[in-house]
């Protein structure tokens, strides 16, 4: 048992020590660079341990900061530099986070389509929907059908010209690749976008990456036992390369099987072929990382990027994040589909966000067409389902310094709620809609 007790994070407040914590972030930075041992990451762990102790006077309460220079001392010291870097790495980019968001003035993001939400806005405005304010009148006039009708109608049309683009390019198309962060309606825009390009004569065949995940016990942990399995590193990618390739030159590859309930990889179950007019689709969190997809040539693949991209500004003139709406879907999406509490939801969200930050967001515009899925009316039905668990959330977390991601994002949420007007039934939203996918009830099998 180590003598340290306590640790300072950046902002101030003092947590427990948990080795543990050290052991994970080795192990992570590990992982990002194709190592899988844990036993060594265990070793590591130790000595940087071993040698926090060594120069910890009594009675003084390390940083984090320290901790983290001693990391990297370890890592270089035995051997280990492309961990060293790729942990100095995640660690500038943090830094680089925690400094933008301290400085307004920072530069608009180059990895926001801007062009996009220029349109969405434009919409948004036009059917007075762009306020919370314009939101809750319409809905108290009755018009929530109606509300409905045109968001749909909105999103529709974004997946016809995504499969209209894609068709022009049919002579050369081999692969779709639809990607997106969590819960941005990827399974259902997949679904739409192969009805339209069968239209097209292009049948799209799914390659269901989840199977090439590696065994759960080769992912890195928490010291609360959430795996981190958010991550590109978390799937077997030089497999996947190898199956595209072999599969576009004719051959028959046997597709491994994931069995999530045991965590564990069992290798050449599915045979799988294609056939003439064969396009393989790729529905992944992580379709636009460059290593997903690095050996075919760019010509063969057609790039779709799905975001809820939402234009809606509260009372504060404070427009929604599109990752509270995502959240919501999640919990919404995991406790019917999967029976997972919404509160580890919650809990998980930073692994997420940490994720997409780092490989998604940067490959926005690397796409050949972006779909929005946001729908204005579906947080007043959220609202419903979901308001008093915000509620108790907000409280539950509030001097939980080990939980202040939750709670900051269990606020905002609570705060926008209180704003919207609840829509109780949902039976309006149509049994093909993107929502569906969320709240259940859809025509199509997910």
């Amino acid at each position: 048992m180590s003598a340290i007790k306590s640790v300072v994070k950046r902002d101030g407040s003092v947590v427990e020590f948990t080795p543990q914590r050290i052991t994970n972030a080795i192990y992570r930075a590990a992982v990002a660079v194709g190592g899988r041992d844990k036993a060594t990451a265990e070793k590591l762990s130790a000595e940087v341990v071993r040698i926090l102790e060594a120069q910890t006077p009594p009675g003084v309460v390390p940083t984090v900061e320290q901790i983290q220079d001693i990391v990297e001392k370890v890592l270089i010291e035995n051997g280990h530099a492309r961990v060293a870097k790729a942990y100095i790495l995640y660690r500038a980019e943090r830094a680089q986070l925690r400094e933008k968001r301290a400085d307004r003035r920072a530069q608009p993001s180059s990895n926001i389509p801007w062009s996009k939400l220029w349109r969405v806005l434009d919409w948004a405005t036009d059917h007075n929907l762009h306020t919370v304010q314009h939101l809750n009148e319409r809905i108290r006039k009755g018009e929530i059908a109606q509300i409905v009708g045109e968001s749909e109608a909105f999103y529709n049309e974004d997946v016809e010209n995504a499969a209209n683009l894609a068709a022009e390019r049919k002579e050369d198309l081999r692969m779709v690749i639809i990607a997106g962060p969590s819960s941005s309606g990827k399974t259902t825009t997949t679904i739409k976008m192969g009805e339209r390009l069968a239209r097209h004569n292009l049948r799209l065949v799914t390659l269901n990456v989840d199977n090439y995940f590696f065994d759960l016990e080769m992912h890195p942990k928490d010291e609360f036992g959430d795996y981190d399995f958010e991550t590109p590193q978390a799937l077997d990618l030089e497999l996947i390369n190898e199956h595209l390739n072999r599969l576009f030159d004719g051959e028959e590859v046997r597709i491994p099987f994931y069995d999530f309930k045991t965590g564990t990889r069992q290798p050449e179950q599915t045979p799988m072929k294609l056939e003439p007019n064969d396009v393989i689709l790729i529905d992944s969190l992580h379709g636009l990382y460059p290593d997903m997809t690095k050996d075919i040539a760019p010509e063969k693949i057609f790039r779709l990027y799905i975001e809820p991209l939402l234009q809606l500004k509260d009372p504060d003139g404070h427009y929604v994040r599109w990752t509270d709406i995502r959240l919501m879907r999640r919990m919404l999406r995991d406790a019917s589909h999967r029976a997972y509490d919404p509160t580890k939801t919650l809990l998980h969200w930073h692994y997420v966000r940490s994720s997409e930050l780092r490989n998604i967001i940067p490959y926005v515009n690397t796409t050949d067409y972006i779909v929005n899925s946001a729908m204005p009316y579906e947080l007043p039905m959220y609202k419903a389902k979901l308001f008093f668990e915000f509620a108790r959330w907000t409280e539950d977390y509030a001097d939980d310094p080990l939980r202040k991601d939750a709670h900051e994002r269990a606020s905002r949420v609570y705060q926008l709620m209180q704003e919207l007007d609840a829509i109780e039934d949902d039976s309006v939203v149509p049994e093909n809609s993107v929502i569906r996918e969320f709240i259940g009830g859809s025509i199509y099998e997910y």
